[in-house]
């Protein structure tokens, strides 16, 4: 595995992700941000924000299924979500905890959270990109 992830002593540990992810492998993945979008572009969970993190997650499975990746081999995730606000993390964590059971994964990297104002269609309220790392 090209990846290992860590919480470093010093640092705090976030239930969500760790701090640090550690790549050993030689070929870097970049997935450009997914949104709801299905496969057909229709968007999936219109005003529903946990919908739209699963949806995110799923695509994000396809893109990395086909650089023949998976999620162990994310070394970091970016996260932007329309007018953040923290009451929107227990919908952010339904989703990804949808996500991860859908897909069997546990979802850790180091991420960052960013809140936006607007993403490219006024109906997206999450994107999400990463970075992979495989052998």
């Amino acid at each position: 595995m090209a990846i290992t992830l860590v919480n470093p002593n010093g640092l705090p540990e976030i239930d969500a992700y760790r701090q640090v992810s550690i790549a050993t492998g030689s070929k870097l993945v970049f997935i450009a941000g997914q949104v709801a979008w299905d496969a057909d572009g229709v968007n999936i969970g219109e005003g529903d924000l946990a919908a739209q993190v699963e949806q995110c997650y799923v695509n994000i499975g396809t893109a990395l299924a086909a650089a023949g990746a998976s999620f162990d081999d994310v070394a970091k995730l970016t996260v932007y979500v329309v007018d953040w606000t923290p009451d929107k993390m227990p919908l952010l964590m339904e989703g990804l905890g949808r996500a991860a059971a859908k897909l069997g994964v546990t979802a850790t990297p180091p991420a960052s959270l960013l809140g936006v104002a607007a993403l490219d269609v006024p109906d997206h309220l999450v994107e999400i990109e990463a970075t992979a790392v495989i052998d």
